[in-house]
């Protein structure tokens, strides 16, 4: 076993926030060990991997221990062979006092991998019945949520676990984005459980959060914003602004050129008379595809998946990313909270009666009755109480 101590200091939080630690991989090792400990009470730091070939795992401060081998990994992490060499441990230092924090780094190598912990399959329950939605030429709206987390970073579920209670929501999708790792994304499709699961990454730094959607490789969340940007553009993927109104993770990273997606309603926001999350998306962008996120963590920290749900219109849930980059969207509080969708050169107002249409250019109209047709100008149309809560949102 090697063991390596130190101490980080608020200078070296600010001269560079993340530190690599490097130790030795002998040939033949068949598992690898790494155990982090500090004073929790004083600081938080948070913990990764790095092998010869590049990123290995990323746990954040949710762990401070992990194990990678042939055939499995500790979740956050990639399963497969510890090549020899010089491995790294990362470090970013998350939370450092002005006095200083001490660490320890136990790691060891074996040449007998351990067998992997027992995962427990949750029951199958059933799906809520189905909204009355129209299909409009042929797409079909598609209820989800585009922000959740499992046990491969900061959640408390499993992967089955979370995809089982975002089912028996009424939900046809969920995005999983686990921080700064893609370590759950080979599962996602294993997981059969009435639901599709659909790859994301949340893209995880001190100055703001975004989501890298689609099966696009890991994001090299050390690199600047721009650079998330063009990974997802040239790979296939999406990118989002996630809760850029969110207290300590709130938006302030430099963009060059701003993405057209962001998470406008975010569980956490929890008084939906406070308007800024709507004038923080009129300024950020000229066309802007709003999205709502749960942020899912577990029971009772977060909202539940589909709080708020968005709505996609798509041929099927394999494509809602490409609806998501049509523009194709709307979010309600939830799966079954008042609904207004765009069909066409119609608004459908559904479960709304007495709420008020707010129009684009801010022409209101109370609307009577549970199922409505109204005409629909261009531009965002929102529902909302006579209080001024916002209830619902269409592009």
């Amino acid at each position: 076993m090697t063991v390596i101590r130190g101490r980080w200091s608020l200078d070296d939080r600010l001269e560079r926030i993340l530190r690599e630690v490097p130790f030795e991989v002998p040939e033949g090792a068949a598992a690898v060990t790494v155990r982090l400990s500090y004073d929790r009470s004083l600081g938080v730091l948070d913990l990764g991997c790095a092998g010869p070939r590049g990123f290995r795992g990323w746990s954040g401060g949710a762990r401070d221990e992990y194990t990678i081998a042939p055939g499995w990994a500790t979740p956050g992490y990639l399963p497969g062979e510890p090549e020899s060499g010089t491995w790294q441990v990362w470090l970013r230092l998350h939370r450092i006092p002005p006095e200083g924090l001490d660490y320890t780094l136990e790691i060891s190598t074996s040449t007998v991998a351990p067998a992997p912990p027992e995962e427990a399959e949750p029951a199958h329950g059933e799906r809520p019945p189905r909204r009355d939605v129209p299909d409009v030429d042929g797409l079909r709206w598609f209820a989800g949520d585009f922000h959740a987390h499992t046990v491969h970073s900061d959640g408390r579920l499993t992967i089955a676990e979370l995809a089982e209670l975002a089912h028996g929501r009424g939900l046809d999708f969920l995005a999983v984005t686990d921080h700064n790792t893609v370590s759950h994304h080979p599962w996602l499709a294993k997981t059969d459980r009435g639901i599709t699961l659909l790859p994301g990454q949340e893209v995880t730094t001190d100055r703001g959060h975004a989501n890298v959607f689609g099966d696009v490789g890991w994001v090299d969340f050390r690199q600047p914003a721009d650079a998330w940007v063009t990974h997802a553009e040239q790979a296939g993927g999406l990118i989002s602004i996630n809760h850029p109104l969110g207290g300590d993770c709130a938006w302030l990273q430099p963009l060059t050129r701003r993405p057209r997606i962001a998470e406008v309603w975010h569980s956490g926001w929890w008084d939906r008379r406070w308007g800024a999350p709507l004038a923080w998306a009129d300024a950020w962008h000229p066309d802007l595809v709003a999205i709502g996120a749960s942020d899912f963590h577990r029971p009772g920290a977060d909202g539940l998946p589909g709080s708020p749900t968005t709505w996609v219109l798509a041929e099927d849930t394999g494509a809602v990313f490409a609806a998501v980059a049509e523009g194709r969207t709307a979010v309600s509080a939830g799966p079954d909270a008042p609904l207004l969708l765009r069909l066409g050169d119609e608004l459908l107002a559904l479960d709304a009666d007495g709420l008020i249409l707010v129009r684009p250019g801010g022409e209101r109209l109370v609307i009577r009755g549970d199922r409505v047709l109204l005409p629909a100008a261009e531009g965002r149309h929102r529902l909302e109480t006579y209080e001024n809560e916002v209830m619902a949102l269409c592009a």
